[in-house]
């Protein structure tokens, strides 16, 4: 149980009590993925969806990405801390759909923050289910900021719009000094593969996705990563038009809301590829009947 005082400011003092659920490292510590990008995501063998939050701090600015939910909020917040970073520096909330398993936790987020210059910063399709979350701070829309934000260093982040993968307003966040691309629910898989660094490699494309992976002892990546997309994304045409919006770009990590990070050039192709060859996803999987 995380045990947090405010003071003043965003301004905390932090204390992890004893707790079976944030012994593991990947429960209690952060993970610097790329330069000034950190995972702050925590792992629930018991929801069965891994979620990731990602946490993008520049001098003396930080944006927090996906921010978590509800029970999220505690494991989240303490390892913004141990980053090093005062949350009264965060200056944006980015959300990029409006799903409670990645913004339920907002409320919370802003009273710790507590910079009034804090804005959240989502897709106007998005912002009007998350003033049912709150209605405190400011909401902006991306398509009203020029599709991008630009820290006070020049760090830019650009945002591309993936409608109906899943939703309407739904968009992914590319880093443009790291190269990371935060894709949302594109690249995501279940939490039955679920590491946080992905292990897919040569062998994935030649494997019968029936078996237990050799490398992790797992359910075979691929096939997790197949299956919640037909059962996330909308449909074929939506997955295609989002998978075209992205593709040219040059990318160093792929960095999902769920799922593994995929950080080798070989598996991102892998995935990349299985993506693009998927028919029947979503309302035409229910209509038609799933193949690959």
């Amino acid at each position: 149980m995380l045990v947090y005082k405010v003071h003043q400011k965003g301004m905390i003092d932090m204390s992890l009590a004893n707790n079976s659920n944030t012994g593991e490292k990947s429960n209690a510590d952060n993970v610097e993925i790329a330069e000034g990008v950190y995972w702050v995501g925590y792992k629930d063998d018991k929801v069965g969806l891994q979620c990731n939050s990602y946490l993008i701090a520049d001098r003396n600015e930080a944006v927090l990405i996906d921010g978590g939910s509800r029970n999220d909020f505690s494991a989240v917040m303490l390892k913004i801390v141990r980053a090093g970073i005062n949350p009264g520096t965060i200056v944006r909330l980015i959300y990029q759909h409006y799903d409670p398993d990645l913004c339920g936790n907002l409320p919370q987020m802003e009273v710790l923050i507590n910079n009034e210059n804090l804005k959240v910063l989502s897709h106007c399709e998005n912002n009007i289910f998350l003033d049912y979350y709150s209605t405190k701070t400011e909401k902006q829309c991306i398509e009203e900021q020029g599709l991008s934000f630009e820290f006070a260093s020049g760090r830019r982040l650009e945002f591309i719009h993936t409608p109906y993968a899943h939703s309407l307003g739904s968009f992914v966040t590319y880093d443009t000094k790291t190269k990371t691309l935060f894709s949302s629910d594109i690249f995501g898989n279940y939490d039955t593969t679920w590491d946080l660094f992905t292990q897919i490699d040569d062998a994935c494309t030649t494997c019968d996705a029936g078996n237990t992976c050799h490398l992790t002892g797992k359910p075979c990546q691929l096939a997790s990563i197949s299956d919640y997309h037909r059962r996330i994304m909308t449909s074929d045409k939506a997955l295609a038009y989002a998978l075209q919006q992205i593709e040219n770009l040059d990318i160093s990590i792929i960095a999902p809301q769920h799922g593994s990070i995929l950080n080798t050039e070989l598996s991102q192709k892998i995935v990349f590829d299985r993506l693009k060859s998927m028919k029947k996803v979503g309302i035409d999987n229910y209509i038609y009947g799933a193949t690959l």
